[in-house]
């Protein structure tokens, strides 16, 4: 404790010394304040860029320094540093450069980075650098190497596993989505001769029995700093896979905001049938936009085999399917039937296996009254003109019988969650630009306050009368199709050029759909094409934090049970990338709900400038306005008032807790405390190793020293 103590007085007095505050200002037994606020310097390139969408995403503070903004202000000791309450304060507890250093030779501002990160133990992220001595690294000229990865597997070390990436299993595998495009540059090296550098992830040198570092710790000059040597985007897998890491280094796992991995999947129209795709006709028999006088319906519905099928794979794969179910589906059936309904009978047998959401009665639409005399339709008007809208009463009647025949059955219900039969009710382009009028009491007179959306249409949250949307991400698996061969036939006729066979859809809207070069296989194109677009997109969504849940119809878990391979693409495929201390989260709709609008009401006060946090020693401070859910993560070991803060995710604690408006201090486990570096400020800071690789030209980051 006494050379704790002792290091902090040093420090304190440095700073004070170096800032050139007024004596008396800092005392020599007192640990400065650091707040936990980061730094970020852009170069507007995508490195920097991805890092500040994590911070965004996780919900941590950060100011942002565009190198290249006109009138930007001036990086010197009085803008990072300052005094409050007699403590000297660091203003930001982690810095983010561009590079390794993004400003010109002799520049006083990286002299006042520098010296700022040595006085308080600040660290530094190098989002994206060259290999050279001045990072820790040898250049990639003697025995390193420098070009694409696409495809490379990378791998966390050791080190990296017991350090910031241990919610990692191991492999990070860079993508290599296109063979035609170059999706990933790097620089693969060893440390330089006597540098203190640790690697945290590393791939093998091509050509070489070696193994170079992708993302390492550099300590030097009592500073350290995460050296980042390939070049990223915020939606890139390798990025997302150490994105988390990348924020746990920067903040010793001590920080406002969190996030986990979800992923949610909601199954619509349970007990009806989904109409099928005609592939002769190129449409769907029963769709409204099908006038055909040949149509013929050939209804997709589920049998007992595929309720078996769904309850085994969930308990497989360790996730609940949630069934938003239209009960007129299973009435009809067993008037048509004697009373018989073998597929409702296997699904009321296993009701408490899955989660159940109302979905309406019929799956009427619920907009305005819909003209299917044309094509496509359009809204009816009455005879003034105005639109003429389905009514309160006969929304209300769909959502509430539909509700009683669940509550009959005994279906494990939460009554304020509601999906509409094709998010009808709200606004729908280009027909219907406005709600209907009329949806907003019936959802009221019915208690719900949780309106699932469809997210392609509307990505963000919003109210509707008394209910909260739940924005859902469709997976492009058709509702219908039940075989593969239809599934890849419908995507062709979508995404093919009208001299391919195909509608010219993709033509006729190129900034929202891209052609295929030619058309797929209607034998190979689900498992070789679509499967693994549909998978990396929705594990994108996991990978990003983004609890949003997915939604595809009964018709998919049928016949050739088209959803499956995407399903297990997306869990198996996340289970090979991360440890068992950072499972998928698998949450109903109405939590999506709330985490959404917790999110949203957390980044409104953070901008606002509502929240304040600080660390001083293991003593985290954290005041907000009253009835604000607040976003934290902490060490194992954390409490708050003698009661262990948050819930263990990913080897942190995490949580949100609801303010009373006072301050809230966590204390952080001594092991964890972050140690302050000693040293004075006006010590000669090593210039920076300018020297460019040789033979290295291409893609090297933005220095202005390169």
């Amino acid at each position: 404790m006494k050379r704790t103590t002792r290091t902090a007085a040093l420090a304190a007095g440095a700073l004070i010394a170096a800032l050139g505050l007024p004596a008396g200002t800092a005392h020599a037994d007192t640990t400065p304040r650091v707040d936990l606020r980061v730094l970020v310097v852009s170069d507007g390139g995508p490195a920097t860029d991805a890092i500040t969408a994590e911070l965004d995403t996780v919900g941590t503070p950060y100011t942002e320094i565009d190198l290249g903004a006109a009138g930007r202000p001036i990086i010197n000791a009085a803008f990072l540093a300052d005094t409050v309450g007699g403590l000297p304060r660091a203003k930001f507890q982690a810095v983010v450069l561009p590079n390794d250093n993004p400003f010109a030779a002799g520049s006083a501002e990286m002299a006042a980075l520098a010296a700022y990160e040595r006085t308080y133990g600040i660290p530094q992220v190098d989002a994206y650098t060259y290999a050279r001595p001045a990072a820790g690294l040898q250049d990639v000229a003697q025995g390193g190497y420098a070009g694409t990865v696409d495809g490379v597997q990378a791998a966390v070390t050791t080190a990296g596993k017991a350090g910031p990436f241990g919610y990692l299993d191991g492999p990070v595998p860079f993508e290599n989505n296109s063979p035609t495009v170059s999706e990933s540059y790097a620089y693969l090296s060893t440390p330089a001769a006597g540098a203190d550098f640790t690697s945290y992830v590393d791939a093998p040198i091509p050509g070489k029995s070696t193994r170079g570092s992708l993302v390492g710790e550099y300590r030097h000059d009592g500073r350290r700093e995460l050296v980042v040597t390939f070049v990223y985007n915020q939606n890139q897998q390798q990025f997302r896979l150490l994105a988390r890491g990348i924020v746990e280094w920067m903040t010793g796992g001590v920080h406002l905001g969190a996030t986990r991995n979800y992923f949610a999947v909601h199954v619509d129209d349970v007990f009806a049938s989904d109409d099928r795709w005609n592939s002769t006709l190129n449409c769907t028999p029963g769709d409204v936009d099908c006038t055909d006088p040949n149509a013929t319906s050939d209804p997709i519905r589920m049998t007992a085999a595929d309720v078996t099928f769904a309850t085994d794979w969930q308990t497989r794969q360790g996730l609940t399917l949630d069934l938003a179910y239209n009960a007129v589906g299973t009435v009809d059936q067993r008037a048509d039937n004697n009373g018989v309904d073998l597929l409702a009978d296997s699904l009321l047998a296993r009701k408490t296996q899955f989660r159940w959401i109302n979905h309406t009665y019929t799956h009427a639409f619920l907009g305005c009254v819909q003209n299917i005399t044309v094509v496509p339709w359009k809204c009816d008007t009455n005879a003034n003109g105005t639109t003429k809208w389905v009514s309160t009463a006969d929304i209300s009647t769909e959502i509430a019988t539909n509700r009683a025949w669940g509550q009959t059955a005994g279906l494990p219900l939460n009554n304020k969650e509601l999906v509409t039969g094709e998010h009808s009710g709200m606004k729908v382009l280009p027909q219907q630009p406005v709600d209907n009028p009329n949806l907003a009491l019936a959802l009221s007179l019915n208690g719900i306050t949780w309106l699932g959306s469809d997210n392609s249409r509307e990505p963000a949250q919003r109210l509707l009368g008394p209910a909260t949307t739940v924005p859902r991400y469709p997976v492009n698996v058709f509702y219908n199709a039940g075989r593969a061969a239809e599934q890849v036939d419908e995507y062709n006729w979508i995404y093919t050029r009208r001299a391919q066979g195909g509608s010219g859809i993709c033509e006729d809207n190129p900034a929202t759909t891209t052609c295929l070069p030619a058309p797929l296989n209607t034998a190979t194109g689900y498992a070789g094409h679509i499967v693994p677009q549909e998978v990396r997109a929705a594990l994108g969504h996991v990978l990003s934090g983004d609890p949003k849940p997915h939604f595809i119809h009964q018709s998919n878990l049928t016949e050739d049970r088209l959803a499956y391979p995407v399903l297990n693409g997306v869990l198996d495929g996340y289970r090979a990338l991360f440890a068992d201390n950072t499972p998928v989260v698998n949450p109903r709709m109405e939590d999506i709900g709330i985490e959404l609008q917790r999110r949203a009401a957390w980044q409104k006060a953070l901008q606002a400038g509502q929240v304040t946090a600080y660390r001083i020693g293991n003593a985290v401070t954290v005041q907000a306005p009253f009835g604000l859910a607040v976003s934290g993560s902490a060490p194992i070991g954390t409490t708050v008032a003698g009661v262990a803060f948050g819930t263990p995710y990913a080897g942190r604690l995490s949580g949100w807790n609801i303010s009373n408006g006072l301050p809230v201090t966590l204390t952080v486990p001594a092991s964890a405390t972050a140690t302050v570096a000693s040293g004075s400020l006006t010590a000669t800071t090593p210039a920076p190793d300018t020297r460019v690789p040789a033979g290295v030209t291409e893609q090297a980051p933005d220095t202005a020293t390169n």
